[in-house]
């Protein structure tokens, strides 16, 4: 099996994990069965589609639209089988499929970026991460949730972590750019996992003080 079908499997992997946790996340807003397929469907396309738009590419399912399937395909089965999906045990697997799939989409995102010279090197860094979180914050603007860069969740940071590693590695060393990929991804998923894992989360820097009268 070649590098490249593995990380088609992984791509494919997460995207169905995102479409997943996207209809799970708007389960509580109780929406109608065509709105969760949306929703699911934009999680998990939404970020690369913002990047790719961006960098005034080709956007990267045109072509192969297998991702807009098996998208779909995910929200529709998770819709119907939500009391399954919202197992404890069932859901946490899924946080850590979804763990893979920022820290990849995260990084793929950043080297194609990087690749295209679009804003070196403030424009990866956030194409990057617009790749892995754009198409959550999308879908909690629509579904009226709080989005998850004004929660404490250890979600953004770990790949913005991996993606730079990647861009620095690129940086000093530009022929290593699968060493560079592995190396990012490895290091967002093991921060994601180990938040998943211990419940972390991100320090309150500040806290609303009532005034005194």
């Amino acid at each position: 099996m070649s590098v490249d079908h593995v990380l088609f499997i992984m791509a494919m992997a997460a995207t169905i994990s995102f479409a997943i946790t996207g209809v799970l996340a708007v389960s509580e807003r109780r929406v109608d069965f065509f709105s969760a397929v949306v929703l699911g469907v934009i999680t998990a396309v939404g970020g690369g589609t913002i990047r790719d738009l961006i960098l005034d590419v080709p956007v990267f399912w045109a072509n192969d639209l297998s991702y807009i399937r098996a998208a779909v395909l995910a929200s529709i089965l998770t819709f119907v089988a939500q009391a399954f999906f919202s197992r404890p045990q069932v859901f946490k697997l899924i946080l850590y499929i979804d763990g893979i799939g920022i820290a990849l989409f995260g990084v793929a995102g950043a080297v194609k970026t990087a690749e295209l010279g679009f804003g070196w090197p403030v424009g990866p860094l956030m194409l990057g991460v617009i790749t892995a979180i754009g198409g959550s914050l999308i879908r909690d603007v629509l579904s009226g949730r709080k989005t998850l860069l004004m929660t404490d969740e250890v979600y953004a940071v770990p790949v913005v972590i991996g993606c730079l590693v990647t861009l620095v590695t690129l940086k000093f060393y530009p022929d290593l750019t699968s060493e560079a990929m592995i190396a990012g991804t490895v290091i967002a998923f093991s921060l994601r996992a180990s938040a998943i894992h211990w419940s972390l989360r991100l320090p309150s820097w500040f806290t609303t003080q009532p005034h005194d009268k």
